[in-house]
């Protein structure tokens, strides 16, 4: 069977700091309010636009910076450090997007990646750690399966582990040597992950002591 081709280069995967910073939502339904959602959890200021809310969105009123309850206007994305509408309007999400555009804002339209800057992936946190799954836009549903297999696999251990092994690059640090000294694969591979899955973080933590004296 012949492979397909790919139509366009990849995406260029990063995580951003929205802590604090103006982003606008375009959209008062359930995909608009788990949008925000998303961002609230990462200590955004939300403003929402549009002219009704869902009983998800009103919801999350009390968390907004803004509610904003008319139509998008144009020019109104240039105000924002991120934007994302959900509106299903492609009129509306495309003039949002051609604003953004303009003035060198990000944008992601729900499901219409024409009008997208950027795309969101299947995201699955536990503590520090951030895993994201992406088809480039292509199966959402596919990238959900996939983000679920790997929680399922890894449930809730990966943000106890991440903290561990930021002890340990910590303590090297302190004790001058440089952080790529200690073989951290090897580390993984042996039983740490399963001293961490039984619970016994205790060991857990004096076997990453042990590899990480400096």
């Amino acid at each position: 069977m012949t492979e397909p081709a790919r139509s366009r280069r990849p995406y260029y995967p990063v995580l951003l700091e929205v802590s604090d910073r103006p982003c606008l939502v375009v959209g008062g339904g359930p995909v608009a309010a788990r949008k925000v959602r998303g961002l609230l959890e990462c200590g955004a200021s939300v403003t929402v636009i549009a002219p009704s809310l869902s009983d998800d969105m009103e919801a999350l009123t009390a968390s907004l910076h803004a509610v904003e309850r008319r139509p998008y206007r144009r020019g109104d994305a240039s105000a924002y450090r991120l934007v994302v509408t959900a509106t299903g309007i492609p009129a509306v999400d495309g003039a949002a997007f051609a604003d953004g555009e303009a003035a060198g804002v990000w944008v992601n339209s729900a499901d219409d990646p024409a009008n997208c800057s950027f795309i969101l992936p299947a995201v699955h946190r536990d503590g520090d750690v951030t895993v994201s799954v992406s088809t480039g836009g292509l199966s959402p549903a596919l990238a959900s399966w996939l983000r679920d297999k790997l929680a399922a696999e890894y449930a809730e251990h990966l943000g106890t582990l991440a903290q561990l092994l930021g002890e340990g690059r910590e303590r090297l640090r302190r004790a001058g040597a440089p952080t790529d000294s200690v073989d951290w694969t090897a580390l993984l591979d042996g039983p740490l992950l399963d001293l961490v899955r039984s619970g016994d973080v205790d060991a857990a933590r004096a076997l990453v002591a042990d590899a990480t004296k400096g």
